[in-house]
């Protein structure tokens, strides 16, 4: 089934900030659109906001003054749902409540034609018990945009449980038509994006928990070393944090409480106390005007040191051996079967995040994952206590020589980027071997709706296989609760590569 022919009206109920997007997308790529809302008025008012926001497109030579003119003769406010009688798409973008949405979908499915195409823009609810509500659910999908819709790339095309497969086809080759690029997933709680994307949240959020580091200090690492265009808190204080709590909570309601989806107890506090982000001025950061944005930790300037031995090609931050050299300092290696560690001349180690706290061993101090070691502006360090002056000063001073900003953060298993990014492939891995969605589908997802540097798959091949589940192993030996527990997913999926033995 191909997408809808351009001459097929589309209908959106619910004109809010969604509704209206969603309207600007299908009316520029041609359609004819109804716009309806419940609330009198609020119809008439949305395709004139629209209709203001063509101008600026014009303004900007993204359309010309023909194809708005077009446009605006095409978009038509209803008074009432009779008027969608002749539409081939309705799209619902009305509150996220079960109940309102299928009192609205049973009305629509006695006025609209049989073959009719019946979507859910819901980011948390069932599509599956959305659509359960009609007579003929096969034609319901969820079509899930984002905010906002006419920019950002990205649809989920989410067939429910009785969704017939033409008709999400349909839905998804109409998307891509409309410039989009769609994937393809199934009913499941948080869909691909918000399932996958829990940890970004709930990692940094545990480590400011845990007194490890500040929401400042946090988010500069998850940027300047992990590559993510934003961190966790100024990111949660962009989409406001009584949304971002109610995905994360729904999502861990909907897997029976889950320990791996479990909310922040210092999240619900900032909620509680009225502090949502930029929307109120205040959440984890100061929005009011004049407010000085708080500067992350950064070590003061130490000496480098003369040498490095490499034990090891250091695995996944194998490119340091090179910058270490570019700097000036010496790299003696030694071959070690499973070496992945520098030894400095203090005798202290310096060793990649494993899951592992500096409190188990004599005299270690760990660095975070980056996305790229010779591109990433900061590294963070973790070290315990009892690690000695002497190698926290050279590990720094080795760090900096390269150029890098140095954030000394507590000790922290599995410290920020690499404990995140663990967690998001382990995730995406188990949702992929339960079929949710394909892999390139999650790694589209990913990078497209929330802007992540790499798909989970791309990092898990970067990285290697089992790199995720090892760290998660050791973290899970630390905080057997089951949060840090790795999937037998992620178990299969590292096996698959290795070299099979001839006998059990």
């Amino acid at each position: 089934m191909t997408a809808l022919d351009l001459s097929s009206p589309v209908a959106v109920v619910g004109t809010g900030t969604m509704g209206q997007g969603i309207a600007q997308v299908a009316l520029v790529a041609g359609h004819p659109v109804r716009l309806y809302d419940a609330v009198d008025g609020r119809a008439r008012q949305a395709a004139d906001a629209i209709g203001a926001r063509l101008d600026r497109l014009v303004e900007k030579e993204r359309l010309t003054a023909a194809e708005r003119d077009a446009a605006r003769a095409r978009l038509r406010p209803a008074g009432e749902l009779a008027e969608l009688a002749d539409c081939a798409l309705v799209v619902e973008a009305v509150v996220e409540r079960l109940d309102v949405k299928q009192e609205l979908f049973r009305a629509l499915e006695d006025v609209v034609s049989d073959d009719c195409l019946l979507a859910t823009n819901t980011s948390s609810l069932s599509v599956t018990a959305i659509g359960g509500a009609l007579r003929a659910p096969g034609r319901f999908v969820g079509l899930h945009f984002f905010n906002p819709a006419p920019l950002l790339p990205l649809v989920e095309v989410v067939s429910g449980f009785a969704t017939d497969v033409t008709y999400a086809t349909r839905a998804y080759e109409t998307a891509r038509a409309w410039g989009k690029t769609p994937v393809a997933c199934a009913d499941t709680p948080g869909f691909i994006v918000n399932r996958v994307a829990r940890p970004f949240y709930a990692e940094a959020f545990a480590v400011y928990e845990s007194q490890g580091a500040d929401p400042a200090t946090i988010d500069a690492v998850l940027r300047e070393s992990g590559g993510f265009r934003m961190g966790a808190f100024e990111l949660t204080d962009l989409i406001g944090q009584d949304v971002n709590e109610s995905v994360t909570r729904s999502v861990w309601e909907s897997f029976f409480q889950d320990v791996r989806f479990t909310p922040s107890l210092a999240q619900r506090r900032l909620v509680e106390s009225g502090r949502l982000g930029r929307k109120t001025g205040h959440g984890w950061y100061d929005h009011g005007a004049g407010a000085e944005r708080p500067e992350p930790h950064t070590a003061e300037p130490a000496e480098p040191p003369a040498y490095v031995v490499a034990e090891g090609d250091l695995g996944p931050a194998s490119e340091l051996l090179a910058l270490i050299r570019e700097a000036g300092i010496e790299v003696r290696e030694e071959a070690e079967d499973e070496g992945t560690r520098l030894v400095l001349p203090g005798g202290g180690q310096l060793v990649l995040a494993d899951g592992q706290a500096s409190v188990e061993f004599s005299d270690v101090v760990y660095f975070d994952l980056a996305l790229d070691y010779r591109a990433a502006t900061r590294i963070a360090l973790s070290h315990c206590k009892d690690t000695s002056a002497r190698t926290v000063a050279e590990a720094t001073g080795l760090f900096q020589a390269l150029g890098k900003k140095v954030s000394v953060i507590g000790d922290v298993p599995g410290m920020i980027v690499a404990r995140t990014v663990a967690r998001i492939i382990d995730l995406a891995v188990e949702a992929v071997a339960k079929g949710v969605a394909t892999e390139e589908d999650v790694d589209t997802a990913m990078r497209l709706g929330v802007n992540y540097p790499l798909g989970p798959f791309e990092w898990s091949r970067r990285l290697g296989r089992g790199w995720a589940g090892a760290l998660l192993d050791e973290m899970h030996e630390i905080d057997p609760s089951g949060r840090y527990a790795p999937s037998l997913a992620l178990y299969q999926y590292a096996c698959a590569t290795r070299e099979r033995e001839d006998t059990p």
